[in-house]
């Protein structure tokens, strides 16, 4: 009973019996904060990318319904074209093609118009989510720096 191992033993093992359930309690508290942090970033990524998609899916739609808008223009420019080539002759031939011109570019420019916007939306989409990511995982005031530089300069890559 005198030997100073069995000592340290019985006080080790007296020490660990009495703080291991709360070293234990505090590590599965700190890990389950963790978990649940954790969870809630992903979840609000999913919702960030539904939405995007929803986006996605309005736009798309709205472009097909522009160039159903574009296909009936164009052909009620190509029926009126013919009818009056038929009435006026050869003489408009030439201002017809000039005016069906101008209808394609019209058309052109508003099919480029509803893709830059979708590009812009899904862009801004994009940046949104990942500065919400970054700002719940970034502390440091040099790390924010960094990710603020970074996403000033991300519509310029994205748009490159």
């Amino acid at each position: 009973m005198e030997s100073p191992s069995l000592w340290v033993a019985i006080s080790f093992s007296i020490f660990v019996i009495v703080f291991a359930r709360p070293v234990w309690r505090f590590a599965t508290v700190a890990l389950d904060k963790r978990i649940k942090e954790i969870k809630d970033s992903i979840d609000e990524a999913t919702k960030l990318r539904e939405e995007a998609q929803d986006l996605l899916a309005s736009n798309k739609r709205k472009v097909v319904a522009v160039e159903k808008e574009v296909d009936d223009i164009v052909n009620k420019a190509r029926e009126e074209a013919e009818n009056i080539k038929s009435k006026f002759g050869t003489d408009l031939e030439t201002a017809l093609k000039n005016r069906q011109k101008i209808a394609n570019d019209r058309i052109s420019q508003a099919e480029s118009e509803a893709i830059e916007s979708i590009k812009q939306m899904n862009i801004e989409i994009a940046i949104k989510a990942t500065e919400g990511l970054l700002q719940q995982r970034v502390d440091s005031k040099e790390n924010i720096k960094m990710i603020d530089e970074a996403i000033e300069e991300l519509p310029n890559k994205l748009a490159g």
